[in-house]
């Protein structure tokens, strides 16, 4: 279960947040919608646990999986190895196990510069699931994909969020996009941005 309570998040004295109030329990997948710019990805990084500067309350597992609206893969680094680097624990095998969920089984050798920007966004998915997180989060992951791969993308999500149960964040500005993935779609407006509805996807 997720559970969040914030009174109020500002910078430089300029609140962006207030009086934002949800839960998401095991199956849900809720979605945070609203424009660029109002928000959404600081409600996020304060319900993982990234910013801790605001007034108010978040309850969440400890085992956290996130996906980015970047990859955010070392180039240095192979697809393996970028796993690896945050599970140490997996192995060959789970690495391998990982990016077939995800599609790409053959790419473990393969550097992120040699791939698309598809196959990289399925890169951090797996890394995001590899670990057998207790809550997902997603924020605009299928951002700057062209749209025949944003449908796969979203896809095959949907597909792997239905097979894990947990509860899920996803960040979007996409009305088609949330109530393709969502289970519930909160409505983010105002200034500073607060929850101004609320449906069923």
């Amino acid at each position: 279960m997720i559970e969040v309570e914030i009174g109020s998040k500002a910078f430089n004295g300029a609140e962006i947040l207030r009086e934002i109030c949800f839960s998401a329990g095991a199956g849900e997948v809720v979605v945070l919608l609203g424009p660029s710019g109002i928000g959404k990805s600081t409600l996020l990084r304060i319900v993982a646990g990234i910013d801790t500067d605001f007034r108010g309350a978040v309850r969440r597992p400890d085992r956290l999986g996130m996906v980015f609206q970047e990859p955010l893969l070392l180039p240095w680094r192979s697809v393996a190895e970028n796993l690896t680097l945050i599970h140490p624990g997996l192995g060959a095998e789970g690495v391998e196990t990982a990016l077939a969920r995800v599609g790409i089984g053959d790419k473990g050798g393969a550097f992120p510069g040699q791939l698309s920007l598809g196959q990289q966004r399925r890169v951090s998915l797996a890394r995001a699931i590899a670990g057998k997180p207790e809550a997902l989060i997603l924020d605009e992951p299928f951002a700057s994909l062209d749209a025949d791969t944003a449908a796969e993308m979203l896809a095959l999500t949907a597909r792997l969020v239905a097979e894990s149960r947990i509860p899920t964040l996803f960040v979007t500005h996409s009305g088609a996009e949330a109530r393709t993935l969502g289970t519930r779609i909160l409505r983010l407006g105002g200034q500073p941005a607060t929850i101004v509805g609320e449906e069923k996807a």
